[in-house]
């Protein structure tokens, strides 16, 4: 009796178990095979609390292992996966398997407000109609290992929503399973145009303010060579001394670059690393770089025929690539490169392109953000030998990059700035005060916060640390306020002073001034006013060559004519010992036409600019338009002369 009662015990104790242990097993598949589209899942698993131990619980940090999983249940294979999870926690996210940050940056880094994840080893997800129900074609798994701040256990730090990022889907509403799980099924949108057929193998390509083609020009079982072209697209957007970087995410590593060259030769982790185990006959001393995120840099003009480094179209240009609008030909640099590869991609089909990839100018230059390569069709090139034929690329991959705009931080502060000024004020609105930022310690002496010192226009020419006794004279002689501490300076390397000069019926003129306060000259320099109402008139600049982009926002864009397209640094005084430092400058009237039906008013602001360009820099602003006549420009003891007439002929009324 005791045996048969133990044996019902432990056969019911074997059932619950295994109802425990199969449901969730079976769920998820469940779930997932109800879904005819792209099934997305985030599944927590994991997490752990982390050292140190804060009084605050916010701020406590604790460690989160996390899955994403991709699965294309649909008809049509989906290229260059892109999915949004809508982090919450503050996450900082350590490592994630197959997958990359589509907004190129690299991991390590915060996803607290969100990111979008692409593929990066496997990319495009094949159907199962085409693989037979081949799970490791037709989905991706994403392993995440990160911290969150705040989350203790038992709660769960998941994201607010996950979604589909490639365009052209159609997402649910995400729905929980339990309290660790979400998943969502995305299906293709039956409003949403395409050109792309089904049976087309890639995506079209993308436009962006600036692209970088990855083209495959000769592929060997080990090593392939690539050509990249860098291609601007903006009307305004320029690199100088163009800087870029990427990953490798395979122990790839350079062994010869023709047309640029990486900032940094070194090939020291390839001697201590795997390549040199896998590599044994090859001579690393002419390897150039091994790093994991090299740099590469262009080469100056005096390389372009150089037969070892040069002979590339389009290189050796010191970095220098100008708008379309401004120089086509000047529009793109080129470069090739020959990679080496590492196991287990030896073979001459399995090619894999860099992640993360970003590129950088000058100090006045835009910023640029650039996305995940994207494979696009091979890219076609004229033969060289002068046949008329085409040669196309064995593979090609775009990153398209765009211009971001300027954030409130400090890091994104302008580098260039405005004054304006006009014939009907003596008075010149300098630019704003700490316009490209202030350092912090810079706060004790002056204020970063008071604006500036309303200035007389020969203060212009001088450095800010030589117009404090001409600001305080000029405040005395306006019987203008003399803040205390006195607001501190633009620290911007180029200054832009907007001038009207004239105003009639039939037209006016404006001056433009630039300054150069830095130590670089500028050659090939350019700038653009945008003026919502004024760029209408626009007829003729008299120093510079100029031309009005109506497309642009009514944009006037500007440069030197020849011999005045160099805008040199700031140098020397006549006398050092007792003159300032006189900076580089550049000047031209502008004139504007005006007709009948043009409701224009100058002086009220249609006269001064509502954004200004320097290479491609947006540049800060002054908040006020300098005041018209004599409303804003009566001192305080004219005012009170004014106010004792009125007192004594209202008394003599």
């Amino acid at each position: 009796m005791a045996s048969n009662l133990c044996s019902c015990r432990c056969f019911f104790i074997l059932v619950v178990l295994s109802i425990f242990t199969v449901t969730p097993a079976t769920s998820q598949p469940q779930t997932s095979d109800s879904c005819n589209g792209i099934f997305l899942s985030y599944a927590y698993n994991r997490g752990a609390k982390l050292p140190p131990n804060v009084s605050d619980q916010v701020d406590q940090p604790y460690r989160f292992e996390s899955t994403l999983r991709v699965l294309n249940n649909g008809l049509v294979e989906l290229k260059s996966w892109k999915v949004f999870v809508g982090f919450r926690h503050q996450e900082w996210l350590v490592s994630a398997s197959n997958a990359v940050l589509a907004d190129g940056r690299s991991i390590p880094n915060a996803v607290g407000n969100g990111t979008i994840f692409a593929g990066s080893s496997v990319i495009d997800l094949k159907t199962a109609a085409a693989t037979a129900g081949d799970l490791t074609q037709m989905q991706v798994q994403v392993e995440m290992v990160g911290t969150t701040l705040g989350v203790a256990p038992p709660s769960v730090p998941m994201p607010s929503t996950i979604n589909l990022a490639n365009d052209g889907f159609v997402c649910g509403e995400p729905a929980s399973q339990g309290n660790n799980e979400t998943h969502v099924c995305c299906k293709s949108d039956p409003n949403f145009k395409t050109k792309i057929t089904p049976n087309e193998k890639f995506l079209p390509r993308q436009n962006g303010d600036l692209t970088i083609m990855y083209d495959v020009i000769k592929a060997y079982n080990s090593n392939y060579w690539a050509e990249v072209t860098i291609s601007n697209h903006n009307t305004l957007g320029r690199l100088d001394n163009w800087k870029l970087s990427w990953n490798w995410t395979n122990d790839e590593f350079i062994h010869t670059i023709k047309g640029a060259y990486p900032s940094t030769i070194d090939s020291s982790n390839c001697i201590f690393g795997s390549q040199s185990e896998f590599y044994k006959e090859l001579d690393f001393s002419n390897v150039l770089n091994c790093e994991k995120r090299p740099t590469i840099i262009d080469l100056p003009p005096t390389r372009f025929n150089d037969t070892q480094l040069g002979k590339v179209p389009f290189c050796c240009r010191n970095g220098t690539i100008l708008p379309p609008h401004m120089d086509l030909s000047m529009s793109i640099s080129r470069f090739q490169i020959h990679v080496f590869k590492m196991p287990p991609n030896i073979n001459r089909s399995n090619l894999i392109p860099p992640q993360n990839w970003e590129i950088k100018g000058d100090t006045i230059n835009p910023d640029y953000k650039c996305g995940a390569p994207i494979r696009v069709s091979p890219s076609q090139s004229q033969d060289p030998t002068g046949l008329p034929s085409n040669i196309s690329s064995i593979a090609s991959w775009q990153v398209v990059c765009n211009i971001t705009t300027k954030s409130s931080s400090k890091s994104d502060s302008p580098k260039c700035c405005v004054s304006f000024s006009a014939y009907y004020n003596e008075s010149v609105i300098p630019c704003n005060t700490c316009a490209c930022g202030c350092p912090s310690n810079q706060e004790r002496t002056c204020s970063a916060n008071t604006p500036a010192m309303w200035l007389p226009s020969k203060a212009l020419l001088f450095p800010f640390e030589n117009r404090s006794e001409i600001a305080h004279k000029w405040a005395r002689y306006k019987n203008l306020q003399v803040p205390n501490p006195i607001p501190c300076g633009d620290n911007c390397g180029v200054s832009i002073n907007w001038h009207v000069n004239t105003d009639d019926k039939k037209g006016w003129t404006a001056r433009i001034t630039i300054f150069n306060w830095g130590e670089t000259d500028f050659a090939d320099w350019f700038a653009a006013v945008q003026m919502d109402k004024g760029a209408v008139g626009f007829k003729e600049m008299y120093s510079f060559n100029g031309s009005l982009l109506e497309k642009l926002n009514n944009t006037i864009f500007m440069q030197g004519k020849k011999g005045l397209n160099f805008l040199v640094a700031e140098a020397n005084g006549s006398n050092p010992q007792r003159d300032p430092r006189v900076p580089g400058k550049q000047q031209s009237v502008i004139l504007f036409t005006k007709k009948k039906k043009d409701e224009i008013n100058v002086a009220g602001g249609d006269g001064f600019p509502s954004k200004v360009f320097f290479n491609g820099e947006e540049c800060s602003l002054p908040s006020v338009y300098p005041s018209n006549g004599l409303r804003n420009e009566f001192s305080s003891v004219t005012i009170t002369i004014l106010i004792l007439l009125s007192i004594i002929l209202m008394q003599q009324w």
